[in-house]
């Protein structure tokens, strides 16, 4: 199955709610790079809708494999056609966004074979898209903001280690960003001891295909009852976007937002993706409400 489709299975259209860590609370995110059809980087920032966009996906790294981006239609890391989004990166940061590098998705090949390979894997990461030096950076000298774990396969081992590694490059002349997209039974399965560590600014969770902490029929006892306390939380931004979960605008709006924006933890709403927020207007409707 191709990487956009078995994505797109898994994560559907989705809104979250957001954990945060020391930041100011109220952001809008979106993950962007799956859909050919969703425009360019340049156009999705320029829309004002959003604070943060998550780049979709690095799918293959690790255990000694050749990291490998994979943004669907938009560019061909093969040909090093990806360094043409340098001035897109550059454009959406000069707004004022944050942009981040997510890590693996609902398909892909990636694990980390040990606490050697994770540092590698920091290593790499921190050369080619972060604020090191590398002679084949796919996005040339654009330096991304940071990276996001959205840890779906492989195993669950040493994601604390790749957290812990990344996080001391923060040192070097720029912070490194950490952001995660758990699902929503807690502790997450894949990088629930990553989290542990502490060192994580947004947690966005997957809040649908999950019956037992998800929005159902104007009910949110599940989303304010998950989660250990924590509120942080993830949603479908249309019905046809996932199996279960999906929050109309408008229960959102009076609904889940008062329950949940006192929380000291509450930090905005993520969507995925911008293909279907370009569908729905998902972000426009919201956006005065986050």
């Amino acid at each position: 199955m191709a990487i956009e489709s078995a994505i797109l299975l898994a994560f559907a259209t989705s809104v979250i709610l957001v954990l945060v860590t020391g930041i100011d609370a109220g952001d809008i995110a979106i993950y962007w790079g799956q859909n050919s059809d969703e425009g360019t980087l340049a156009e999705t920032c320029a829309t004002g809708n959003y604070d943060f966009v998550n780049l979709a996906f690095l799918p293959t790294f690790g255990n000694g494999q050749t990291p490998m981006i994979n943004l669907a239609g938009h560019c061909d890391p093969y040909s090093n056609g990806c360094t043409n989004l340098s001035s897109d990166i550059k454009s959406c940061q000069a707004q004022g966004i944050k942009v981040i590098l997510s890590l693996g998705g609902g398909a892909g090949s990636y694990f980390l074979a040990s606490s050697d390979d994770a540092r590698r894997v920091a290593a790499y990461l921190w050369n080619n898209f972060l604020g090191g030096q590398s002679a084949s950076r796919p996005f040339s000298d654009a330096i991304l903001d940071g990276i996001d774990f959205d840890i779906e396969g492989g195993t669950n081992q040493h994601w604390d280690d790749l957290a812990k590694y990344l996080s001391g490059y923060s040192q070097r002349s720029r912070k490194v960003y950490l952001t995660a997209a758990p699902q929503c039974p807690f502790p997450d399965a894949w990088v629930g001891g990553a989290l542990k560590t502490g060192l994580f600014d947004y947690v966005w969770v997957q809040f649908y295909n999950n019956p037992q902490c998800q929005y159902t029929d104007g009910d949110i006892t599940n989303l304010e009852n998950c989660c250990n306390g924590l509120q942080m939380f993830l949603l479908p931004a249309s019905p046809e976007a996932a199996g279960s979960g999906f929050i109309p605008e408008s229960d959102l709006i009076s609904q889940v937002l008062p329950a949940i924006r006192g929380s000291a933890k509450y930090g905005g709403v993520m969507l995925w993706s911008r293909y279907y927020d370009d569908q729905t207007g998902y972000s426009s409707a919201i956006k005065n409400y986050v």
